[in-house]
Parts: structure tokens; sequence; C-alpha cells
């Protein structure tokens, strides 16, 4: 699968989510719609999605609509997902991201051996999982939101205890949500690579389209390293 044909398939994804039809102009345009339902973004919130060179953006009503519209406006694409540069546009109360958008094909899949590491397969519910958000804490396993994946979550033990662990959540138009999360203890030894991987793989052999979310450099890492290709970034904003 070419870079374009991934291109297209995250477009649908995201213009599916969108909750109101609408699409991905040509490169440069920024697409802004009302969607009171709109999955972009938080309920009341604007959700600002850029991928392949164009932008969709979703409002919660006419008159926010309109403000974001004429505001976004005289914005280059790359910049409706920069939150610095939203700010000085926008009154903005809150902000979220950006998340960077990566995905992969199973010809660019760059699987990680486990090697001497054994991978168990927990189900996504199993209490092993919550004392590694635990552990985690709050904000990192927020951003991981292991507690949402459908799929069996893969994991690494040390000493008996759970140090690594990822999954997927099963999203619309076929599409695998990873997460991934590593106890702090563990960190920077390869162990998020193996749990990702294995994650991947299951998702691939399930012909479903894997998609990596992430914020930390170091998650974007790991995902580069598997093969994943970043094509855009998703911003999602309360007004204030």
């Amino acid at each position: 699968m070419s870079v374009d044909s991934l291109v297209v398939r995250a477009r649908g994804l995201w213009e599916d989510l969108a909750q109101v039809p609408v699409s991905f102009d040509p490169p440069g345009a920024v697409n802004v719609v009302v969607s009171p339902r709109s999955r972009l973004c938080p309920n009341g919130w604007v959700g600002v999605v850029a991928l392949g060179g164009s932008a969709i953006v979703t409002a919660p009503n006419d008159s926010a609509a309109q403000f974001v519209r004429d505001a976004l406006g005289c914005l280059p694409v790359e910049a409706v997902v920069d939150g610095v540069l939203v700010r000085e546009v926008l009154p903005v109360r809150r902000v979220l991201g950006p998340a960077a958008l990566a995905y992969v094909s199973p010809a660019g899949f760059r699987p990680v051996e486990a090697g001497a590491l054994a991978v168990e397969q927990l189900p996504p519910a199993h209490p092993d999982l919550r004392r590694l958000e635990h552990v985690a804490g709050d904000d990192d396993a927020g951003e991981a939101s292991l507690d949402e994946i459908t799929s069996p979550a893969f994991v690494v033990r040390e000493y008996g205890r759970v140090v690594a662990a990822a999954g997927y959540r099963d999203w619309p138009r076929r599409t695998a949500h990873v997460s991934v999360l590593t106890a702090p203890e563990a960190r920077g030894r390869g162990l998020a690579r193996v749990t990702g991987s294995a994650a991947v793989t299951q998702a691939l052999t399930r012909g479903l389209l894997p998609q990596w979310r992430a914020r930390p450099p170091a998650s974007r890492r790991v995902a580069t390293a598997l093969g994943f290709v970043e094509l855009g970034s998703q911003l999602s904003i309360e007004i204030a």
C-alpha cells in the first residue's frame, strides 16, 4: 500500500468521525463544518485534523464555525494544527494536542522480534493492566488509553509484574487505534517496540489499518521504528 493509499484510508476515517458530510479538499484547503456530535474533539470543542496537505475542522454551532472559519482562513494548513499559532488568532481556553497521526501498511511494517522476551496476551480488562496504568501515572496512562482497547493486551512481565503493554481499539473504517504503555523504570529498553509490534501484527493480520496517535517524542520514535509514516496531526480547541 502506497503512502497515497494510506492518506485516502486515513482521510476516510476522519471524515466519518466528523459525523457530518465533509471532505478533505485539495491541498492547502481548510474545510470548516458544523457538527455538534463530532468525534474529532471533546463535546462542545473545535476539532481540527490535517492530513495530506489539507484539513477538516468541526465546530459545535454556526456562530463558532463562522468565527473559526474567519480566524483559521488566514493560516496555512500546517498552522491550523499548531497550538501556539492558533492561540494567536483565536481566544483559546484549552488545547489538546497537537498529536501526530501515523499509519503503516503491511509492506511498510517493520516487526520487532521479541528475542528472549516472552510476550503474553491478557484480556483488556485484566487487573494487571490497571496496575501498570497506576504505576505509569495519570498523564501517561491517559495518553496511552490502554483502558479503551478492544483487542487482547500484549504484555511483557518482569518478576511477575507487567511492565509494558500494547493493544488496539477497533475504530470505524476497519482502523486499529494502537495504545502502548511502559512502566517508568522499564523505559528505554525497547519494550514498547516489542509489545507494539505484537499488537500491530495482529491488526494487520485482521486486515485493519493501524493508527498511531501520539504527542510524546518517545512514542513517535517507537512508531517510526515500526514503519509508521506520519501523515498529519490532530488538534482540539476549547474556545474561551
